[in-house]
């Protein structure tokens, strides 16, 4: 069959147009994700991996665009038995490569989200889109409600940080801080290490949770989100540690932020739950965060936001969030 020169021409420029304005793609647009609660993406080798949860499992999918990021729904690493205190109510998960394993800590229960605890998942493999194995509970003696947990990995020593109740009563969400001898095991008390003293932190309930790690130098900082999740006061906080402040596990040690490091602009209603990558070419930073386009429409109205921040000396500047639909360069190196 032959085809006519015309049709022949049009054939082949629908497959040059495209492929050259891909090329010629110097931007992106926010939100990065359509939906998406607590957005964890890490980098690691050269790949981006972006993880995230159903009720009861866990996806981990390799992305290789992070300003397009996409959830491949048939690559879950982890499904929950049925039965079990960790069956149902997966909370924001956080993939972690600790001591040349990758980790997984989310927070679950048995359906009942009041006896929320924080779980670790192992991987069988060094690639993180492999299945994971179920370790066990993370806890402190205290074994208290507790969600949200992040690793600090700082000097060759191991810190787990998550939110949590002082009791078995939710008065308020605290920040606590514990030493592991291993990714699976916290040997220390529980400190706290940050409680919602601030008017920013208590607007609809007094939040300190989602904990992040952000290290610059012998720096080490913890974003945190604040305030009640579900509503537009939702936003970031900072607590800084340095040697010369003192122990790690001494709260005073730690210099906390008296006012809000990232907050609500219009299209960006309650900024939170952030996460950290740099560019292919690690010379630029991104926080990846979700946010509301609509205010006043909580958890379901989120999408998943990425912009670039820059650091004034060993301190980071986040400046205010991108409004929906705002243009941004590409990562450098893309």
């Amino acid at each position: 069959m032959k085809i006519r020169p015309m049709l022949a021409l049009c054939l082949c420029l629908c497959m040059i147009i495209p492929a050259a304005l891909a090329a010629e793609r110097t931007t992106f647009r926010n939100p990065v994700a359509a939906t998406g609660n607590d957005p964890w993406v890490v980098q690691h080798e050269g790949k981006y991996y972006y993880c995230y949860s159903t009720d009861y499992q866990v996806g981990v999918s390799l992305i290789a665009d992070p300003t397009l990021l996409q959830r491949y729904n048939t690559n879950y690493v982890y499904t929950a038995p049925n039965g079990t205190n960790y069956s149902k109510c997966y909370w924001a998960p956080e993939l972690h490569y600790i001591q040349g394993e990758w980790y997984i800590y989310v927070a679950a229960s048995a359906g009942n989200d009041y006896f929320q605890r924080m779980f670790v998942l192992k991987g069988t493999s060094q690639d993180p889109t492999d299945p994971f194995v179920m370790m066990g509970q993370i806890t402190d003696p205290s074994d208290q409600w507790a969600i949200d947990g992040t690793v600090l990995q700082y000097k060759d020593e191991l810190y787990f940080v998550w939110s949590g109740w002082y009791g078995e009563d939710r008065i308020q969400q605290n920040l606590y801080l514990a030493h592991m001898s291993d990714p699976c095991t916290i040997d220390s008390e529980r400190v706290m290490l940050s409680f919602p003293g601030y008017e920013w932190e208590r607007m609809v309930f007094p939040v300190n949770e989602g904990p992040a790690g952000l290290v610059k130098g012998d720096t080490l900082h913890v974003v945190y989100s604040a305030s009640a999740c579900w509503d537009d006061y939702y936003c970031l906080g900072l607590l800084t540690y340095r040697p010369e402040q003192g122990d790690i596990m001494d709260p005073d040690a730690w210099i906390k932020s008296d006012s809000p490091v990232f907050s609500q602009v219009p299209t960006s209603y309650a900024p939170g739950h952030c996460s950290f990558i740099q560019s292919p070419d690690g010379t630029e930073d991104y926080i990846v965060y979700h946010a509301n386009r609509v205010s006043h429409t909580g958890i379901p109205g989120r999408s998943v936001r990425m912009q670039k921040f820059t650091w004034d000396g060993d301190m980071p500047v986040f400046g205010e969030p991108l409004p929906y639909n705002a243009e941004a360069p590409l990562p450098s190196g893309m």
